[in-house]
């Protein structure tokens, strides 16, 4: 059974301005989350599925989904505030989504296999669909054992200015023991490091990994989600900024040993926009790209 991607686009419409303006990015107008469909395809995934806001989904069909018809199978699945379990209501006040996992939450009626779990907006490049992939039609008929596309810390770094990461820590197998958000790394000379909590400088080996939160689960993980998410809304509810993140999900599961995350290493490089001044590098690393052949000048 091939793997599904599932792709978080839900806060697409709010950052860019509406998905008139998905930028163009390729040498045909080509997005960033065109190449990773592309990448998945190669890579084995045999189904896509989005979440979006229902908002834009007229605007979505037409302007995203088209392109890959013929090429993939495509669902679209929802992420509104009110998506709550039965018994909870959202805060007439808040106005930020619920998070990320409550966004993966939206997938579990039409995910029955092993799915990938990627952001829109992140070039993740050719390797680590080919790693995620083949990881997770290994994967089909297991449960509690999950996986994550490592980056090495070095290829994932803005020229522009510092950025924010997950920090991953693993055991002598390879498997993940925490993941940390660590703001504020930047390669500073030859060193690349972070400030802590205590204000302290770390320094991080080039080839650390780091989350670009790029996972893959069973279906399981969906029911896991469903029971934590009850106990995160009872505590949260009141607080309207607090997020249902996936590194707060897994943390959980690899805390206390229900299930456990391989860290899966790739020599893809990771690149967006992080700041506005990133963009014309992406261009041009894109273009290089095309240039040695690595993807076609047209994608779909």
């Amino acid at each position: 059974m091939k793997p599904t991607l599932f792709v978080l686009a839900a806060g697409m419409g709010s950052r860019y301005g509406g998905l008139k303006q998905l930028d163009g990015l390729g040498p045909n107008g080509e997005t960033i989350m065109d190449y990773s469909i592309f990448d998945a395809i190669r890579g084995g995934f045999g189904k896509l599925v989005f979440v979006i806001r229902k908002s834009f989904e007229a605007d979505f069909r037409e302007k995203i989904i088209c392109k890959y018809e013929g090429h993939i199978p495509v669902e679209l699945v929802f992420q509104e505030l009110d998506m709550l379990p039965a018994g909870f209501t959202a805060p007439e006040d808040r106005v930020k989504p619920w998070g990320t996992n409550h966004a993966v939450l939206m997938g579990k009626d039409v995910i029955s296999e092993p799915f990938a779990v990627i952001n829109a907006d992140d070039f993740y490049g050719r390797d680590s669909f080919e790693v995620l992939g083949k990881a997770l039609t290994a994967m089909t008929g297991k449960s509690n054992d999950y996986c994550m596309v490592g980056y090495r810390v070095g290829n994932t770094l803005s020229e522009s200015g510092s950025v924010a990461r997950g920090v991953c820590a693993t055991d002598a197998a390879g498997y993940l023991t925490t993941v940390v958000e660590r703001t504020a790394i930047d390669r500073v000379g030859d060193e690349i490091q972070f400030k802590d909590e205590n204000d302290a400088t770390v320094v991080l080996a080039e080839n650390t990994p780091v989350s670009m939160n790029m996972w893959g689960f069973t279906p399981d993980y969906f029911k896991y989600s469903e029971d934590f998410f009850i106990n995160f809304l009872k505590e949260q509810m009141g607080n309207l900024k607090s997020e249902y993140f996936i590194p707060l999900m897994v943390n959980e599961l690899v805390n206390n040993g229900t299930a456990r995350v391989k860290v899966l290493d790739t020599t893809s490089k990771w690149f967006g926009v992080t700041y506005a001044a990133d963009r014309q590098s992406v261009v041009d690393k894109i273009q290089e790209l095309v240039n040695a052949g690595e993807y076609p000048a047209k994608l779909f």
